[in-house]
């Protein structure tokens, strides 16, 4: 009978089961894209690793990409679209057209009763107010009525009379200047030709349009301070230059609507589109105006900026058309003597 085999002593005196040989396996994946992509762990961790997930937080935490700028500016330039020139033309004239009803009564609001008149009152509208100008020439008239009265008066006694208009020594040297250019060079009655009038002392483009549309019924635009400010506001024009805005506004409407067009325009810069505080709320024409909100909007403030016969009150004529609605201007109050007059300022 064999003997069975027999185990080998364990030194420590303890049996252990035998050991069974293990053959070392590779890790599952030890590729070194594959050891870049795992999360290190502390114990694996190297500082490249370390920043490259510091650079992955920080990225996630960044908001999203803002909208490119360009596509806001397509919309800004679209939302801006200019007027065509048909389109100013067309809402030019509709302007016209409404204002005409607005005021069926505008006209000069100058006193008077013959071209040498209204020559003479017009040279001393500068820097005044027509109101001031009527209340000034009934006296001034009533001694030199012609211009051989004026061009031989005493200056010092025609700066007395005029001097409520202001710069009444300067206004005195104009009317006397040009009364006796019309006494000697046209045998003392006013030319009805625009190249005439304006040869004349203190006399322009803009006096000598007032003269001919008013007193020979010649077709001319006069561009005053109102309106020059209405032109651009109504987006007529950009310019300041009364000769340029003359001519930018005579090829938008016909000559035959240039006189009473002016007299429009200038009614509605005096009685609502104001310099300072337009009356916006209470325009007629807001629809038409592209400088609508630069003034006062709301409907009861604007109704107390209103002036002239649009307020209730007085006009700025003491002799005014049959067909004005509102009052007559008064007469110059009486002034003691020696006592100062102050003119009053450019409407």
């Amino acid at each position: 009978m064999t003997a069975p085999p027999t185990t080998p002593a364990n030194p420590s005196g303890n049996a252990s089961p035998p050991k069974t040989a293990r053959k070392r396996t590779a890790p599952e994946d030890a590729s070194p894209q594959a050891a870049a992509s795992r999360p290190a762990t502390p114990e694996t961790a190297t500082p490249e690793t370390a920043a490259a997930e510091k650079a992955e937080k920080t990225a996630s935490k960044k908001p999203p990409a803002k909208k490119p700028p360009a596509e806001k500016a397509v919309v800004k330039k679209a939302a801006a679209r200019p007027e065509s020139r048909l389109g100013l033309v067309r809402r030019a004239r509709r302007i016209n057209r409404e204002l005409a009803e607005v005021y069926p009564y505008a006209h000069p609001e100058l006193d008077f009763r013959n071209p040498f008149e209204l020559l003479v009152a017009t040279v001393l509208s500068a820097q005044t107010t027509d109101l001031r100008v009527n209340q000034t020439t009934p006296a001034l008239f009533a001694r030199y009525p012609t211009p051989e009265d004026l061009a031989a008066a005493v200056p010092e006694e025609v700066e007395e009379l005029i001097r409520p208009t202001g710069f009444f020594r300067a206004k005195t040297k104009s009317i006397m200047g040009l009364s006796a250019a019309l006494r000697d060079d046209f045998g003392g009655e006013v030319p009805g030709r625009l190249e005439d009038l304006v040869k004349l002392p203190g006399v322009g483009r803009k006096t000598a349009f007032v003269v001919l549309g008013n007193a020979f019924g010649v077709p001319g635009i006069t561009v005053d301070t109102h309106f020059m400010r209405l032109a651009r506001r109504f987006g007529w024009t950009e310019s300041d230059d009364p000769v340029k805005i003359e001519a930018e506004i005579a090829e938008i409407f016909p000559k035959s609507d240039w006189t009473m067009l002016s007299h429009r325009v200038i009614f509605h810069g005096r009685r609502i589109c104001h310099a300072r505080k337009p009356a916006c709320g209470a325009c007629p024409i807001t629809h038409l105006c592209p400088a609508y909100g630069e003034g006062e909007t709301d409907p009861e403030k604007a109704r107390k900026l209103l002036k002239y016969e649009k307020g209730g009150y007085p006009g700025q004529r003491l002799n005014p058309p049959a067909d004005y609605p509102g009052r007559p201007a008064p007469p110059a109050p009486a002034v003691a003597p020696g006592a100062a007059r102050n003119p009053s300022g450019a409407e």
